[in-house]
């Protein structure tokens, strides 16, 4: 087991490592801090750099289809840019037990084909689910399911279930 040290801690390498020394290596390891870079909701639609849109607000769910659309020009979004989450809560504090036939989904915009949906229905005393992450891997992007419920009215409330899941 290493010694964990502290400003101003001497200690015999050669003790320690129980050994004669002939050689060493000084290893650093690090994590960058991660940043949020930007939000888009039904009070900011558009991205800064205008890679991601929001269609706006829906209060009733009329109608069939999406009541709701974020677009994502993957192209445009910044290659600083590793993880978009995506979130669905509500602003008024209706919970999941009183909607029905809910759902998310993932369309390729290019032909309109659904790749991946997401049921909501069930239930439940949460106000908020934070649903997925797609995310850069070597040049490639994926989704993971996230699926985590979780209660709160804004993203700004829902913030310390996001960041663990990044």
């Amino acid at each position: 087991m290493p010694v964990t040290l502290t400003k101003g801690q001497k200690i015999s390498l050669e003790k320690e490592a129980g050994t004669k020394l002939t050689k060493v290596v000084m290893g650093l390891g690090w994590d960058a801090k991660k940043a949020q870079v930007d939000v888009v909701w039904f009070r900011q639609l558009r991205s800064k750099d205008g890679s991601i849109t929001h269609s706006g607000d829906n209060l009733t769910g009329a109608g069939a289809g999406d009541d709701e659309q974020i677009v994502v020009d993957l192209t445009r979004v910044p290659a600083t840019v590793k993880t978009l989450v995506f979130v669905v809560n509500s602003f008024t504090g209706q919970n999941f037990s009183q909607i029905e036939n809910a759902f998310c989904r993932m369309v390729d915009q290019a032909n309109n084909r659904e790749i991946a949906r997401y049921d909501l229905s069930g239930g439940g005393s949460h106000t908020a689910q934070v649903m997925v992450k797609v995310y850069r891997h070597n040049d490639e992007w994926k989704m993971h399911a996230l699926g985590e419920t979780c209660n709160g009215r804004t993203f700004v409330e829902l913030l310390p279930v996001i960041k663990p899941l990044l």
